[in-house]
Parts: C-alpha cells; structure tokens; sequence
C-alpha cells in the first residue's frame, strides 16, 4: 500500500514538473513574465514565449481534458492565481474596484476606443481599480487607459496615435506598438488587473495590464470579473460575450448577492438601445417588478460614465 500510494505521488510530482507552466504561482503574471521568451525585432520568437508556450500545450491536451493529472495542475495553477488576486484586491476599498466590459473585435481607431481609454484613465487617476478580461478591443482600451493615467493630453494623444496605426491584430506590428508606448511611457504609479483566460488564447493577451490574472477555466475567470466590481460595471458594445455579462450582473444586483446593488452603466445609447435594444429591455423589466435593485444609467459621454461610477463610490464610503 506504502509503495503504491509513493508510485502515485511520484506520477503526480513528474507531471507537475513537466507541464510548461507554473502549477504554484508564487503572484498573478506580468507582462515580463507572460511575453518572456519573445524579441520583438524576432516575430517569430511569439510562439516561443510563456504565453504561447502555455497555450500551444492548452490545445494539445484538450481545452476539456480527460487527463485527470492536467485537470489537477490547471486547477492548482487557478487556485494560485486567485489567491494572489484576493491579495492585490485586498489592498483596495470594494467599490474602487470597477470593471469593463466590451467586444474583443473593437478596433483601436474606433471612437468607441477612446472613450474607453479615457473613462479608465480619468477613474484610475481618481483611485480606481479597473479591471478587463486582457484581450482585445474594450479590453485592451481599459488597460491601456490605465496605463496612461498620470499623462497630460498631448501624451496620451500621442500614444493613442500609435495605436491607431495599427488597429487589429491582423496587423503587423501590432504588439510592436503596445510595447513602444510602455517602454516610452513607464508606468510605476497606478495599476490596473486584467484576467485573461488561455480558452481563448487566440485573443493575444494585453501587455497595458499592470497585474495579469491569466486563467485556465474561463467560467472562474467570467464569475470574479462580474463579483469583484462591486464599484460598478461599464458596458461598451459588444456580442454575446457581453450581453451574457449584462444579464448575469442583473442577477447579482437583483438578488442583492453581496449585500448591495453596483451600477451598469451602458455607454453609446445607438449600440445598448436601437443595435442591440437590452437597456430598454431592462428598464422595462424593472417598471414590471421582474428585476430589482438595478442601478442602470446610459450615456454617450465618458464623463457621465466617470461621473456615475464616482458619484456611487463616495456615497458607498460615507453609508461604510
């Protein structure tokens, strides 16, 4: 029994030290940490870097797998993570925490884009936490804006020019330029949390994020974006990811899950009422008593947006 129970423990052991990822993060990831491995004047070297690394070994053993030795070094590596991420949380008041969330497919160039990287910026410098789900699009544009906080106009207009130059990530260099404006534009201030997830590994992970919560189960990774912004959620346009995101937090708030309800606030009224008409919707299912609790507000200006959320924040710390 003795000698059987040290095989499997040895079998175990060997399996943790052969996967190419860390099974006990000692913190959540960095940049450095994610994109190590690549030189940016070597494109090709992308595919060898951790992050890829990682997710090349994801796909090979099934993003479901039926190893049971893979399902246990993945679900150590998340636990890890998450305890890290409670820690930085930690560091912050509740409602300082406030998430983003948007389309992948948002182009930098995009207006919707700016106004993004500007809401995030103005409520990172009033001492916000902004959170994303570090990929593309909206996402990015929160972290990025974050990055920036601290900057004059003529900064940041300039770092969003160089971005503009290439807005997808089909274009060549477009990592290049992510990475030019953090080593001309060092950020030793603020921070910002993104929490990625390898189950989309395909979306390349923001470099802008200060601290990267990199996930394997991408449900864990869905339910701590929504719980973790108890100042509030934005809502940029986006596609099912999104729209399944407004109505889980509708459910949170409803129900008055962690004692109180956070503002949803919608930004661009074409999108959230005539595109994809949800926020009507919701107002209507409020007016019939199907929902509660909800704190909704949509606007078109990034200043309402970073008007709102404060607003909710100091009124939270005098009732706390």
């Amino acid at each position: 029994m003795i000698e059987r129970h040290s095989h499997h423990a040895q079998r175990i052991a060997d399996y943790m030290n052969a996967v190419p990822f860390f099974v006990d993060p000692q913190d959540v990831y960095t940049t450095d940490k994610l994109y190590a491995g690549l030189d940016l004047a070597q494109p090709e070297t992308f595919s060898q870097c951790y992050d890829q690394q990682v997710y090349s070994h994801f796909l090979a053993q099934g993003k479901v797998t039926d190893n049971p030795l893979e399902s246990l070094a993945r679900n150590l590596h998340d636990f890890c993570i998450m305890q890290s991420t409670k820690r930085l949380l930690a560091q912050y008041d509740k409602c300082k925490v406030v998430a983003v969330m948007g389309g992948n497919a948002m182009r930098r160039d995009d207006v919707a884009y700016e106004k993004i990287a500007r809401i995030s910026k103005s409520l990172t410098e009033k001492g916000s936490l902004m959170v994303s789900g570090g990929g593309s699009g909206a996402m990015e544009a929160t972290g990025f804006g974050a990055w920036m906080a601290g900057r004059n106009e003529d900064e940041f207009l300039e770092a969003l020019s160089r971005l503009k130059a290439v807005p997808t990530q089909e274009d060549t260099d477009y990592l290049q330029a992510s990475f030019s404006i953090i080593r001309d534009y060092p950020q030793t201030t603020y921070r910002n949390l993104s929490i990625p997830t390898w189950l989309y590994g395909h979306e390349w992970t923001s470099p802008f994020a200060t601290h990267i919560a990199k996930l394997f189960e991408n449900s864990v990774r869905e339910d701590t974006l929504l719980t973790i912004a108890y100042g509030g959620i934005i809502y940029a346009p986006g596609r099912a990811g999104t729209i399944q995101e407004v109505f889980q937090e509708a459910v949170q708030n409803h129900y008055l899950t962690f004692g109180f309800a956070s503002p949803m606030v919608f930004l661009d009224t074409e999108f959230w009422t005539k595109t994809t008409p949800f926020y009507p919707l919701l107002v209507d299912l409020m007016d019939k008593g199907i929902y509660k609790n909800l704190l909704l507000s949509l606007t078109d200006e990034p200043e309402e947006v970073v008007e709102t959320i404060t607003l909710f924040q100091e009124t939270w710390q005098d009732r706390h």
